[in-house]
């Protein structure tokens, strides 16, 4: 079986791609797989590390062909709120517990989670039910989060999803990049107050 080895990055190729693979977000997150493109093209994704793939990206065979990658629809919640700062608020508590989250323009995408969606609902945020593709943010953090779910099986709820495939799919990222960045900021200065009440705590027991 021939062997995908490489990974292009977003839109980095002009050629035409040979065939496409849909993929949800569990399955784009793969060091060695066995893969069979929406054309019927069977190969090994046999990566050197696991890679994080977007959709957009391209897998590299053995003989040079290309095989895009498609992010599936899959069950997701966006979450809204009720301005920037109480957003940024939300989505610190969604970082604190590792959760891979996609930042969109207005709002926060996660994978559909009935006890996450109840927490923030109390954070006075609102859900709305949409199935879309999940391109969360990537990076090591977010890298780290998925292997460590992983590694500690929170994951279950994650395969909960359908594999069926929906090619009326798009390319949109849209990605709020001044959100991020005020993101982690936040993320920092209040981990570090989290951190500092926690051991006050316990100092008075």
């Amino acid at each position: 079986m021939i062997r995908a080895t490489k990974v292009l990055g977003q839109h980095r190729f002009k050629e035409a791609a040979a065939d496409t693979v849909v993929l949800d977000f569990d399955d784009r997150h793969r060091r060695r797989m066995a893969m069979t493109g929406t054309r019927g093209l069977e190969f090994l994704l046999d990566l050197e590390n696991a890679i994080a793939l977007r959709g957009g990206d391209a897998l590299v065979l053995e003989d040079g062909r290309l095989v895009e990658v498609v992010a599936a629809p899959e069950p997701l919640a966006e979450i809204r709120g009720s301005d920037p700062h109480h957003l940024i608020r939300v989505a610190w508590h969604l970082g604190n517990r590792h959760l891979p989250t996609q930042i969109m323009p207005k709002g926060l995408r996660i994978r559909r989670d009935h006890v996450i969606e109840a927490m923030v609902k109390g954070l006075g945020a609102r859900v709305i039910e949409i199935e879309a593709p999940f391109d969360p943010e990537g990076g090591a953090y977010a890298e780290h989060a998925h292997a460590d779910a992983r590694a500690h099986g929170h994951t279950g709820h994650d395969h909960a999803h359908s594999h069926a495939h929906d090619h009326g799919h798009h390319h949109g990222h849209d990605h709020d990049r001044g959100h991020e960045h005020d993101h982690h900021h936040d993320e920092h200065c209040e981990h570090a107050h989290h951190h500092h009440d926690h051991s006050h705590a316990h100092d008075h027991k």
